[in-house]
């Protein structure tokens, strides 16, 4: 998540979300004493950063599976044993 200094360059972002999500939104920031903005914003980094972390992989495993870096028969035989079971 950000930093403290991180958050304090700050811009506002308007949106539209359904009343139920609003109702809780609002319900967890009584409980929590957050602010909806700061559990909102929390919120959003925290998706973006696995976002980003699953883009990454992703990426990887193509370029593992262009350059022929394949599991062998053998090994997937292994894996579905082990998970068959």
């Amino acid at each position: 998540l950000s930093s403290p200094e991180d958050r304090m360059e700050s811009s506002v972002l308007t949106l539209r979300l359904s009343a139920k999500t609003k109702s809780q939104l609002e319900k967890l920031a009584t409980a929590t004493n957050r602010s909806k903005s700061f559990l909102a914003a929390e919120a959003i980094e925290r998706y973006l950063e696995l976002e980003a972390w699953q883009v990454k992989e992703i990426k990887q495993a193509l370029k593992e599976a262009d350059a022929g870096e394949f599991a062998s028969d053998k090994d997937l035989a292994k894996a579905i044993k082990k998970y068959a079971s």
